[in-house]
């Protein structure tokens, strides 16, 4: 019997994948509202910590999908999951306590490297395990347990926590969550990773395998669509991180304070989350590219400029919340590219999943450094008309992104 899930494109064989990536990444969100004004508040620099984080996470990303072709689908998550919770515990254990900087740009570092492998690496066993037919709206389930439970259940379990019991105990609750996520995702799903890639020649080698991780660089090389990809998923959430860092200052010149701005952020991403699922089936019934095009990146560059006008338009806090879920919602239109360019290879799929991961991960430092460099010469007006402009650059390049006939 098919049940409402299935219908939604929710593969059954998967489902408790789901739930584990959902827990893991809850555990990964906790710190994410409050660390940077926490290490701040020591006289420590936020920045470079988070700049540092940004960048290990862009290689983890990157190298997620061809490690997983590689090493296997679960060995690489359990090898994610490893590396995380050393790194937090590091970072909870010894870096916090201490306060020592050095301590903590490692520590953190290295628990940047870690959930990529987890996370993006189950984008890969999606891509091998649902057929084609709804690939688009089984992604659209994988951004909607990564997007809820690391931008909204961690967010505001890590604000509840962190005043009730204090901050390194809250940290130290993220591995908790990992654990139980790990457990769900590799262990009770029943899901057999084995065979995924048995058309591939897979010669257990040292020099096979370093040609396997190559091959995350050479595919963009021979197919530049693939490359054209990973660049619209760039721009993709580079909004995101770029009204992180100016957004709550912007704001605070129309009465928006940290409390505010806290409840908005986190209230736009529920409806984030939702339409993820919504986008994922839209582009199985209207076509990928075409789901892309309006809705993202048309969708965006309108809705990014309603967000950042919205308290001139109307300086209320009701208006810019629903301008924020406006935006919000046009980000989700980006659902169908994690099935779009992995459809432009016959193999190589972990690959071409490891440019879409990497571009994900370079997002986290692009916004903030787009904010960094235009700040000064074209304002906060300016950043957000360049941010529009890469919307719909992003949608010009989509309509090119189309598999090759063979």
């Amino acid at each position: 019997m098919t049940t409402i899930f299935e219908k939604s494109g929710l593969p059954r064989s998967l489902a408790w994948g789901f739930l584990g990536v959902l827990v893991f990444m809850m555990g990964d969100g906790i710190e994410q509202t409050w660390l940077s004004k926490y290490i701040d508040s020591q006289g420590l620099d936020p920045a470079t910590l988070f700049s540092v984080y940004g960048i290990t996470i862009a290689i983890s990303s990157w190298l997620s999908g061809v490690i997983a072709e590689t090493f296997g689908v679960k060995r690489t998550m359990l090898l994610g999951y490893l590396v995380y919770m050393l790194g937090m515990a590091g970072f909870a254990g010894i870096g916090m306590t201490r306060m020592d900087y050095t301590t903590l740009m490692i520590t953190y570092a290295f628990k940047g490297l870690g959930y990529p492998l987890f996370a993006y690496t189950f984008m890969v066993w999606i891509t091998y395990r649902v057929d084609k037919q709804r690939l688009s709206s089984a992604q659209g389930w994988f951004w909607f347990v990564f997007t809820g439970g690391l931008n909204v259940l961690g967010a505001y379990y890590g604000v509840f926590a962190m005043k009730h019991i204090g901050v390194v105990p809250t940290l130290f609750t993220s591995l908790v969550f990992a654990s139980i996520g790990a457990v769900f995702a590799l262990w009770v799903n029943r899901c057999d990773d084995k065979n995924l890639f048995d058309d591939r020649d897979k010669a257990d080698t040292g020099s096979s395998k370093w040609r396997e991780l190559l091959q995350g660089f050479s595919i963009m090389k021979r197919e530049p669509k693939v490359l054209m990809g990973g660049i619209v998923r760039i721009i993709n959430t580079t909004s995101q991180f770029a009204f992180v860092v100016f957004m709550p200052l912007y704001l605070k010149d129309y009465g928006i304070g940290d409390t505010e701005w806290a409840s908005i952020w986190g209230s736009i991403f529920m409806f984030n989350i939702i339409f993820n699922l919504v986008f994922g089936i839209v582009g199985d019934r209207i076509g990928w590219n075409r789901t892309i095009i309006w809705f993202g990146g048309v969708g965006c560059a309108l809705t990014v400029l309603l967000f950042y006008y919205s308290p001139v338009i109307c300086n209320n806090f009701w208006f810019i919340l629903l301008a924020g879920v406006l935006w919000c919602v046009m980000l989700a239109g980006y659902v169908p590219l994690s099935a779009l360019v992995p459809s432009l290879v016959e193999k190589e799929k972990g690959a071409a999943v490891s440019v879409l991961n990497l571009g994900a991960g370079l997002s986290t430092f692009v916004g903030p450094l787009l904010v960094k460099l235009l700040k000064e010469p074209i304002g906060y007006e300016g950043i957000a008309w360049t941010l529009a402009g890469l919307y719909l650059l992003s949608a010009v390049m989509t309509h090119y992104i189309t598999p090759s006939r063979r």
